[in-house]
């Protein structure tokens, strides 16, 4: 079995988050990396069985360069390339792939929209199997994570390894 956790941080609470979600995933599935959308693969191994993808909420979904300009002028240390991006070169597989995706978003007051929705509208257009999406709040734009948020994530990234502990390889 083989699992990829692929992310996008501004801030860093998003990469927090996706360190503890591959935590998680990493309980069930020895064989699972954890990478920065920029540096992700835009085709995916052919053993690769579970695909998590991680981002931060900006303007009530994905971000786009603009948003992550502005994050970046708040002090944040955005990337160029984003999640939005990434997914849209991403090669579809030739066969199924489950999938997962999550966000990071502001908690209070809680806004519309979610990073995590879209990019899982996007892997399902992909024809990937996309069953779960959740989001883990922060307390501001910044941060920091609210309590207890990285346990949740922890235990997140293990439950999202129940398909394929329940099935058998693919063939």
């Amino acid at each position: 079995m083989r699992a990829l956790v692929v992310y996008e941080s501004a801030f860093g609470n998003t990469a927090e988050v996706a360190r503890a979600v591959w935590e998680g995933v990493s309980q069930t599935v020895p064989d699972a990396s954890l990478v920065e959308a920029g540096a992700a693969p835009a085709e995916l191994p052919d053993d690769l069985e579970l695909l998590v993808v991680g981002a931060p909420t900006h303007a009530f979904g994905m971000s786009r360069p603009g948003t992550r300009d502005d994050a970046r002028r708040q002090g944040g240390d955005a990337p160029t390339v984003g999640v939005r991006e990434w997914l849209g070169s991403l090669a579809r597989t030739g066969y199924p792939v489950h999938a997962a995706t999550f966000d990071t978003r502001v908690d209070s007051p809680r806004l519309p929209g979610s990073a995590a929705a879209g990019a899982r509208r996007a892997l399902r257009r992909a024809g990937f199997d996309c069953a779960a999406a959740t989001s883990f709040w922060v307390g501001g734009i910044k941060g920091p994570l609210r309590d207890g948020e990285l346990d949740r994530a922890r235990s997140w990234g293990a439950t999202v390894t129940g398909p394929l502990t329940s099935s058998s390889a693919r063939g």
